[in-house]
């Protein structure tokens, strides 16, 4: 049964995927030939391809961190910002999930931001698990400052490894009145399962995409278009109704 989209609104989970940062310049990353990049899945983002070869790995996210550097929020950033900081009273809380691993939900003002497939700007050692803020190359960086192990690396979750925060996100879809998800591909798990999640909970669900994606069937309602102007068109809509 479909859920009523036009019901009031409390507490709002959102999910953002590559395609709310291709407007600002940063590269959706994986493409239709299972390639990130121009580089197999398999030679940069698994935990084994780090063992076999750190310094590609390393190399490569040092290319990404230096690529998100110069880039800049777009208007559905922006947007977003605007409803973490109005979006609060009795029974309103809202949670920004997002699978990208850049800082631009973060320089637009947004502070309710979960990233769930980790940070480029944060390195993780590999020994004692401690995370730390990093914009510098980790190719040849220092030991780690917490254990003095030397092998920090990416603080991104590959393949093969468990997300960040589940926990949190499934408390906060649980509670939630409304599941919007903005510029993914329905493909990633677990995050292309949130929208199921919530739709057999009974929460109203709101599809803001390009173009359809693989789990458009489980919403409520799609709005097809670029992020920068149909996430502005929505949060006014949601601030002034």
């Amino acid at each position: 049964m479909a859920s009523d989209l036009n019901r009031p609104v409390g507490n709002i989970v959102i999910l953002t995927g590559a395609g709310i940062s291709a407007e600002s310049g940063i590269d959706t990353f994986r493409n239709g030939g299972g390639l990130w990049e121009k580089h197999r899945v398999e030679d940069v983002a698994t935990p084994q391809a780090f063992r076999r070869d750190p310094d590609l790995v390393q190399r490569f996210y040092d290319m990404r961190r230096s690529a998100i550097a110069d880039k800049q929020p777009n208007a559905a950033h922006h947007a977003l910002a605007k409803l973490d900081r109005e979006w609060h009273g009795e029974r309103r809380d809202l949670l920004i999930v997002t699978q990208n691993v850049d800082d631009l939900h973060e320089r637009a003002g947004a502070k309710r931001v979960l990233h769930m497939h980790g940070e480029a700007l944060s390195a993780l050692c590999s020994s004692c698990g401690s995370r730390h803020p990093w914009r510098d190359d980790l190719q040849h960086g220092p030991a780690c400052p917490s254990c003095g192990e030397q092998r920090l690396r990416p603080d991104v979750v590959w393949f093969g490894e468990m997300p960040y925060g589940m926990d949190r996100i499934e408390a906060a879809l649980r509670k939630a009145d409304l599941f919007v998800s903005i510029g993914t591909s329905g493909a990633v798990y677990p995050a292309a399962g949130f929208v199921a999640q919530a739709a057999q909970a009974g929460v109203p669900t709101l599809e803001l995409n390009l173009e359809r994606s693989e789990g458009s069937d489980w919403f409520d309602e799609s709005r097809l278009g670029a992020a920068s102007r149909i996430v502005p068109e929505w949060v006014e809509e949601l601030l002034g109704g």
